[in-house]
């Protein structure tokens, strides 16, 4: 008997890309072939649905919300055979670990998150996991200020730019948050 092979693909890109798009995309097509699906989001992003990973544009799929990599150790089920992982930027950084042993196992480990923050800077568990994957697909969403491709997020308050000593780590949308290019990606120091 031939053995089963497994993977991790991550999915990445600036907040509006499409990441969560794509993961249920690619789940549903798990689905019509008939493989066992079980999806896992943070419990901190509760922003459109606590048990369900929603896209921007209303898609959404069944997933469990966990408290930390551990919890999707603890409650898989026997007979799956595609894990997806959504915002895994926002996990602690085991979930790397997890998400390759899952892969070690025979599993498609299908995994999305913000590969810089606000800032423009490396975000969370994402540039490891990127570096240790099979596959990694950066999506751009479009600048909201010039329309070219963005591949930055740019977080706001009160309709301004963030300042970069403000926490990392706020979990919103498209009231706090826009897809920016480079050159209209700002965040001012000080």
């Amino acid at each position: 008997m031939a053995q089963s092979f497994g993977s991790v693909e991550v999915i990445t890109g600036s907040m509006f890309c499409g990441k969560t798009e794509e993961l249920i995309r690619r789940l549903r097509r798990a689905t019509i072939a008939k493989q066992h699906v079980q999806v896992f989001k943070p419990v901190i992003d509760s922003r459109y649905s606590y048990s369900m990973v929603k896209s921007h544009s209303g898609l959404d799929f069944e997933a469990i919300p966990v408290n930390s990599s551990q919890e999707i150790l603890e409650n898989l089920q026997a007979d799956v055979t595609v894990v997806g992982i959504d915002e895994a930027q926002f996990f602690d950084d085991a979930i790397v670990d997890v998400a390759n042993q899952l892969a070690d196992q025979g599993l498609r480990v299908i995994v999305t998150g913000l590969d810089t923050d606000f800032r423009g800077e490396p975000f969370g568990c994402m540039p490891v996991m990127t570096a240790k994957a099979d596959k990694v697909d950066k999506l751009a969403a479009i600048c909201m200020v010039c329309g070219e491709a963005a591949t930055r997020t740019q977080r706001l308050v009160n309709g301004k730019p963030a300042r970069y000593d403000d926490p990392i780590v706020i979990v919103g949308a498209s009231e706090m948050y826009e897809a920016r290019c480079r050159r209209c990606h700002d965040v001012p120091r000080n």
